[in-house]
């Protein structure tokens, strides 16, 4: 059985790094393009070595037969994302952060490329210098001018041969080059994907819970608010998903305005995460602002101009904690929400008072 293929101890104490390098190390072996087919061969592989396909391919690839993408193809393993179904904004991100993780293991195996490159070119250049420093030796040694002449012949014969070796390699790392940027670029627009909300634009739950971590970890004083739309499900139920996306759309960009300088992100359905970086009086007042800028919007229907009414936001407001656990703060906040629902809905309601 392969390296890549054997039995991996206790999977919890085997880390990413241990899975991606034999990924690599299978597909290296196998002469296998590292494209996202192949690759999520390979992790089925690696991290089921006891399981039917892997016993499959150690038949197939035994006495060092390498396999073909025929051969991947032939044994009918289902490869397609298994994406549990939920809302359409959770699918998407979590479609886009996979592609990411595509392409990062493609540029790292782009990186491994290089350095056995780089491996190579410097072993042709050792080669090189040795016949040529053995050539310059026998001339030295030489005293008869036509065994000069052979000497030089063979010097002129290994260095054009290392001419055509470097050029060669050469040509290699520009390719490489010109493909490992094109990866990167796919990755960063891939990166950016993952962390982005498809409907409205703004960052998305996992941006926002990054940006929170970040700011617990350098302890600097910041707010988190959680706004929610007041009978945003009356809005679908009497106009439809398509007008409620529309409605969506338009206070995601009012709060991003009124709040700029603060983090603003579609945390799911009709809610919205802000992260506000200052104390909790300077969050309250630009909520607020926020609040009474979307109930005074007068929203209507595009195509008949029929207005939708009046549409409000609740939210709840509350400091960060120095060393407390995100979960916390995102309860408290949430708390503070349901709150200011159940005391009439379209408030801000905070830690210490309400505002309406």
């Amino acid at each position: 059985m392969p390296p890549a293929l054997a039995p991996m101890a206790d999977r919890k104490t085997i880390g990413p790094r241990e899975v991606f390098d034999r990924i690599g190390m299978f597909l290296f072996d196998q002469r296998l393009e590292p494209n996202p087919v192949n690759y999520a061969f390979a992790y089925h592989l690696v991290t089921d070595p006891q399981g039917t396909l892997a016993t499959a391919v150690a038949a197939l690839i035994d006495g060092g037969v390498r396999l073909t993408q025929r051969d991947i193809e032939a044994l009918g393993v289902d490869l397609s994302p298994s994406v549990a179904r939920g809302t359409e904004e959770n699918d998407t991100s979590a479609v886009a952060a996979r592609n990411a993780e595509t392409l990062m293991a493609k540029t790292e195996m782009q990186v491994a490329g290089f350095a056995d490159i780089m491996t190579t070119v410097r072993t042709e250049t050792r080669d090189f210098s040795r016949d040529l420093a053995a050539s310059v030796d026998a001339m030295e040694r030489s005293r008869e001018g036509y065994e000069s002449i052979s000497f030089l012949d063979d010097v002129t014969h290994i260095t054009a041969t290392m001419i055509g070796r470097v050029h060669a390699a050469e040509r290699q790392l520009d390719q490489a080059h010109r493909e490992t940027q094109e990866l990167r670029q796919m990755l960063e627009q891939a990166r950016g994907d993952a962390l982005c909300d498809p409907l409205t634009g703004l960052p998305n739950r996992r941006a926002f819970e990054q940006a929170f971590a970040e700011a617990l970890a350098k302890g600097q004083p910041a707010c988190v608010a959680i706004c929610d739309v007041d009978h945003f499900k009356t809005v679908n139920d009497r106009f439809g998903h398509a007008v409620g996306d529309r409605v969506l759309r338009a206070i995601g960009q009012t709060l991003a305005q009124t709040c700029k300088g603060h983090l603003v992100a579609r945390y799911g359905g009709e809610e919205f995460a802000l992260l506000f970086y200052g104390p909790l009086s300077s969050a309250i007042a630009t909520v607020d602002a926020a609040r009474l800028e979307v109930g005074q919007k007068r929203y209507r229907l595009r195509e008949t101009d029929v207005p939708l009414g009046e549409i409000t936001i609740s939210v709840g407001v509350t400091p960060l904690a120095k060393q407390e656990h995100a979960t916390d703060a995102f309860q408290r906040a949430d708390r503070l929400l349901y709150a200011a629902k159940d005391a009439g809905r379209n408030k801000v309601l905070s830690d210490s008072e309400t505002h309406c």
